[in-house]
């Protein structure tokens, strides 16, 4: 599941999870750079500047040695582009997990695919036996992706989204 750099890459059918490098920052700028993509999570699109020191902060790791940043670009196999991220926190036997596709490639499954994807990843390695999402309650597509990759409600809110949850409690 992990290197001593970081994340390792898994692959799904038709996309490859890459680990989080400074140097993908100006082609996902592009991938992110839809305002549409920031409705239900806040914020705005970044440039390739801000987005670098992002991810070179991201890279470097949490400061908290108790919990792991793992980061993943995704690429589409076939077109060789990027199409979005996936990101887990890992704290001890949990991992809080995230995942975005950009607005020129949705409703192609490519969430879907990248949540499972994620979770079997991290439920596989052994390390993680919970994995736990948090949904904006007006977000359905999100709703539906983390309901595909086997996260179910909790009933549980944390601000002002649900927490959905696979594994242990």
């Amino acid at each position: 599941m992990t290197t001593n750099h970081g994340p390792a890459p898994f692959a799904t059918a038709r996309l490859d999870a890459e680990p989080l490098r400074v140097a993908y920052a100006d082609e996902m700028a592009a991938v992110l750079a839809d305002p549409a993509l920031y409705a239900f999570t806040g914020g705005a699109p970044e440039s390739a500047e801000r987005l670098r020191a992002r991810y070179a902060r991201q890279t470097a790791g949490s400061p908290d040695p108790d919990e792991l940043w793992w980061n993943w670009v995704l690429r589409i196999r076939d077109e060789g582009r990027l199409a979005g991220y996936v990101q887990a926190t890992v704290r001890g036997s949990g991992a809080e997990i995230a995942w975005v596709i950009g607005t020129e490639h949705q409703g192609r499954g490519y969430a879907t695919e990248a949540a499972r994807g994620l979770v079997a990843h991290l439920l596989g390695g052994g390390a993680v036996r919970t994995v736990v999402a948090h949904v904006h309650p007006d977000h359905a597509a999100s709703a539906a992706v983390a309901a595909a990759a086997g996260l179910v409600r909790t009933g549980e809110w944390e601000d002002g989204e649900e927490r959905w949850r696979r594994g242990e409690r």
